[in-house]
């Protein structure tokens, strides 16, 4: 188990290099520049700022500076936010993801766990179709015609909710609930898929002729290995809940990092870009190592094909 999970740490960490590499010479060579945008300045100003901020030197000496910037965990300062670092932005943009992440990831596991369930228990039923359509108009409709329909209804014509912001608890419903149902389509359909090839296993035929409930049949034996493609689903499923969805956010003005990663691309602000693709990165990779680990728990194979 030991190097399954070494093996799999070095992959992430060789990723996470080649996606820092990546990100870091492409926003150089998008046109334009962080100060573009700025009102016109003297030639002078301009190469004071570039000294200041390190842009005067080779491509080769940004990087590697950076590159020892980011081994002190220091992401560098912002372009456009004065006096602040990219450091500072995210942590003060990341917990109003997360708990926008957190709240919509619960939404989704309750909802397509539960239909899932009663689409594989139930099927060819009426459950089983009305479960069925429900993932497949979840994964068809985005989320930018979802969250738009869901203002119009409730927040403009019946005004049970406000059309954005970030204030109430009754503010998080909206955002979380169009989060939370576009990941809820496809895990209900991965448990109703994985829940049904398992009940037709013989283990389970041996469970119900000992006389076990239904109810403990599936609860007890066959969630285990049926939940195990929602298990490899949720890696970058959580991260990017977790971190918010850069749709959502833009609707309903939330402030949150998914928000901040649009607007730093407008604004070209190279340091902040880099700090929030290293974080989704991060999240990704880690969360898809824990992943690989929970499937080597559950499934031995998994270890041994290693």
């Amino acid at each position: 188990m030991f190097r399954f999970i070494a093996t799999r740490f070095l992959q992430s960490l060789l990723a996470l290099f080649l996606v820092i590499s990546a990100t870091f010479f492409m926003v150089r060579f998008v046109p334009g520049g962080p100060f573009t945008a700025e009102k016109a300045v003297t030639p002078e100003i301009l190469r004071n700022l570039e000294a200041h901020y390190g842009l005067d030197q080779p491509l080769w000496k940004q990087y590697l500076d950076y590159l020892g910037s980011l081994l002190r965990a220091d992401l560098g300062p912002s372009f456009k936010y004065p006096n602040r670092t990219v450091n500072e932005i995210i942590a003060d943009k990341v917990p109003v993801s997360a708990e926008l992440g957190g709240i919509s990831l619960a939404v989704a596991l309750v909802i397509g766990i539960s239909l899932g369930t009663l689409a594989a228990v139930r099927r060819n039923t009426w459950i089983d179709y009305v479960a069925s359509s429900f993932g497949m108009f979840g994964i068809s409709i985005p989320t930018f015609v979802v969250g738009p329909l869901l203002v119009l209804v409730f927040a403009i014509h019946f005004g049970w909710f406000n059309a954005s912001g970030w204030y109430t608890a009754a503010d998080r419903v909206l955002p979380a609930l169009v989060l939370g149902i576009a990941y809820a389509a496809p895990i209900s359909r991965l448990t109703r898929g994985g829940l049904l090839e398992i009940l037709h296993q013989d283990f389970i035929r041996t469970a119900r002729a000992k006389g076990a409930s239904e109810f403990r049949v599936v609860t007890r034996h066959a969630l285990r290995g049926g939940l195990l493609p929602v298990v490899s689903f949720l890696g970058p499923a959580v991260a990017g809940i977790l971190t918010g969805s850069f749709v959502i956010e833009t609707i309903f003005q939330i402030p949150g990092i998914g928000r901040e990663f649009v607007n730093s691309a407008f604004n070209r602000d190279y340091t902040l870009v880099l700090g929030t693709v290293i974080l989704y990165a991060v999240l990704i990779m880690s969360l898809n190592l824990v992943v690989d680990v929970v499937q080597a728990w559950l499934n031995p194979k998994v270890r041994l094909e290693t």
